[in-house]
């Protein structure tokens, strides 16, 4: 079974519901135990986690990968080959990957390398935004460490250094109802909100970048108004989703906002710092060489989007992204470029054993 293979099956279970997840969660453990890849699950409450493990030593490297994926129309989850791409939901984000790190993790049980254990963990709950611990953050709480982590988020082969974070907000907007037929009676909610949304989107944290970002984000991600059709609406929730920029003030961005309208109700729904791994760390340079290989133009980047890698970081383990080639995640034509995932898997691999065969100084800056 190749890496295209694989990612057919995993993309074939719908995950972005439960028992679609529960499914693919069995396939997966069975799967390793056939290759008798060492593997048990761990639990963060009710949401079940896998963690394979493989080889020995003092070094320790984690894939990390998530099996959730965001919701998608039924003919998504018919993976398709066309044009050398794998279209299906979750291609790029991240069961290509996650393909490719099933085939390391079961190589290098096959062929271990003294000095590095390798671990795998599999997460069902990445993609979620509900308030509350998700199942990496809950584990790393717990005590789950590495010395280097590696996610499996589409990068298109280079290793992602530096992720936005994440403020989701849910403004409550008041108003006054009145009827239909007679607006300017009344004050309608959502009209107030999106005229909200705009000037959150010319606060001062909007104005400022990065080395590896030109500016942070704002995206007015759900609005939900009025009651009855032939009412102006009295009451609105909006949820707006901020990425902020490594070193920004995220709680004077929620400061920022609540000021604007002393009227408005703003509580925050999720809050992440963003991610900051240096560049030079040792275990950075040997990723960025093993890329190479897949990869001569591979670099370090800034990834936009959160992932879990920040629970890891947040405690002083070193954390990337690094992925395969695609386009299109969370989209209607997601796809991984086929081509893409051999040597994204071989250069898993290749660090790995890199990794077990150097001393390197678990001392790193971030």
């Amino acid at each position: 079974m190749n890496e295209v293979q694989l990612a057919e099956q995993l993309l074939a279970f719908d995950t972005s519901t439960a028992a679609g997840l529960e499914r693919a969660m069995d396939f997966v453990a069975g799967w390793m135990h056939a290759r008798d890849v060492r593997i048990r699950e761990e639990w963060v409450g009710e949401r079940r986690c896998l963690i394979a493990t493989a080889g020995a030593g003092a070094t320790r490297v984690l894939f990390n990968g998530h099996m959730d994926v965001v919701p998608g129309h039924p003919e998504q989850f018919a993976p398709v080959r066309r044009g050398g791409r794998l279209y299906g939901r979750g291609a790029y984000d991240m069961k290509g990957a996650l393909a490719a790190m099933m085939l390391a993790t079961a190589e290098f049980s096959r062929q271990p390398s003294d000095g590095a254990v390798l671990d795998f963990l599999i997460v069902p709950d990445e993609e979620r935004s509900d308030p509350g611990l998700n199942c990496s953050e809950g584990l790393v709480r717990d005590g789950l460490t590495a010395d280097f982590v590696i996610c499996g988020e589409p990068t298109d082969l280079h290793v992602g250094i530096q992720a936005k974070g994440v403020v989701l907000l849910c403004a409550r907007v008041p108003g006054v109802a009145a009827h239909g037929s007679t607006p300017w009676l009344g004050q309608n909610a959502v009209l107030r909100a999106i005229e909200l949304y705009g000037r959150m989107t010319d606060l001062p944290f909007m104005t400022e970048s990065s080395e590896m970002f030109p500016s942070p984000s704002i995206n007015l991600s759900r609005i939900d108004g009025g009651d009855a059709l032939n009412s102006v609406p009295d009451t609105c929730d909006m949820w707006v989703d901020i990425r902020s920029l490594p070193g920004q003030d995220r709680s004077k961005i929620v400061a920022d906002a609540r000021a604007l309208d002393p009227s408005v109700r703003i509580d925050v729904v999720v809050d992440k710092p963003a991610a900051n791994v240096s560049s030079t760390h040792p275990f950075v340079e040997a990723l960025v060489e093993a890329a190479r290989r897949a990869d001569p133009q591979a670099r370090v980047v800034g990834r936009d989007g959160s992932s879990d890698a920040i629970p890891f970081v947040q405690k002083g383990v070193p954390a990337v992204e690094f992925g395969p080639v695609g386009a299109g995640h969370h989209g209607p034509d997601e796809y991984v470029e086929m081509s893409s995932l051999g040597p994204y898997r071989q250069s898993l691999v290749a660090f790995v054993r890199a990794v077990a065969s150097t001393s390197m100084s678990p001392e790193y800056v971030i």
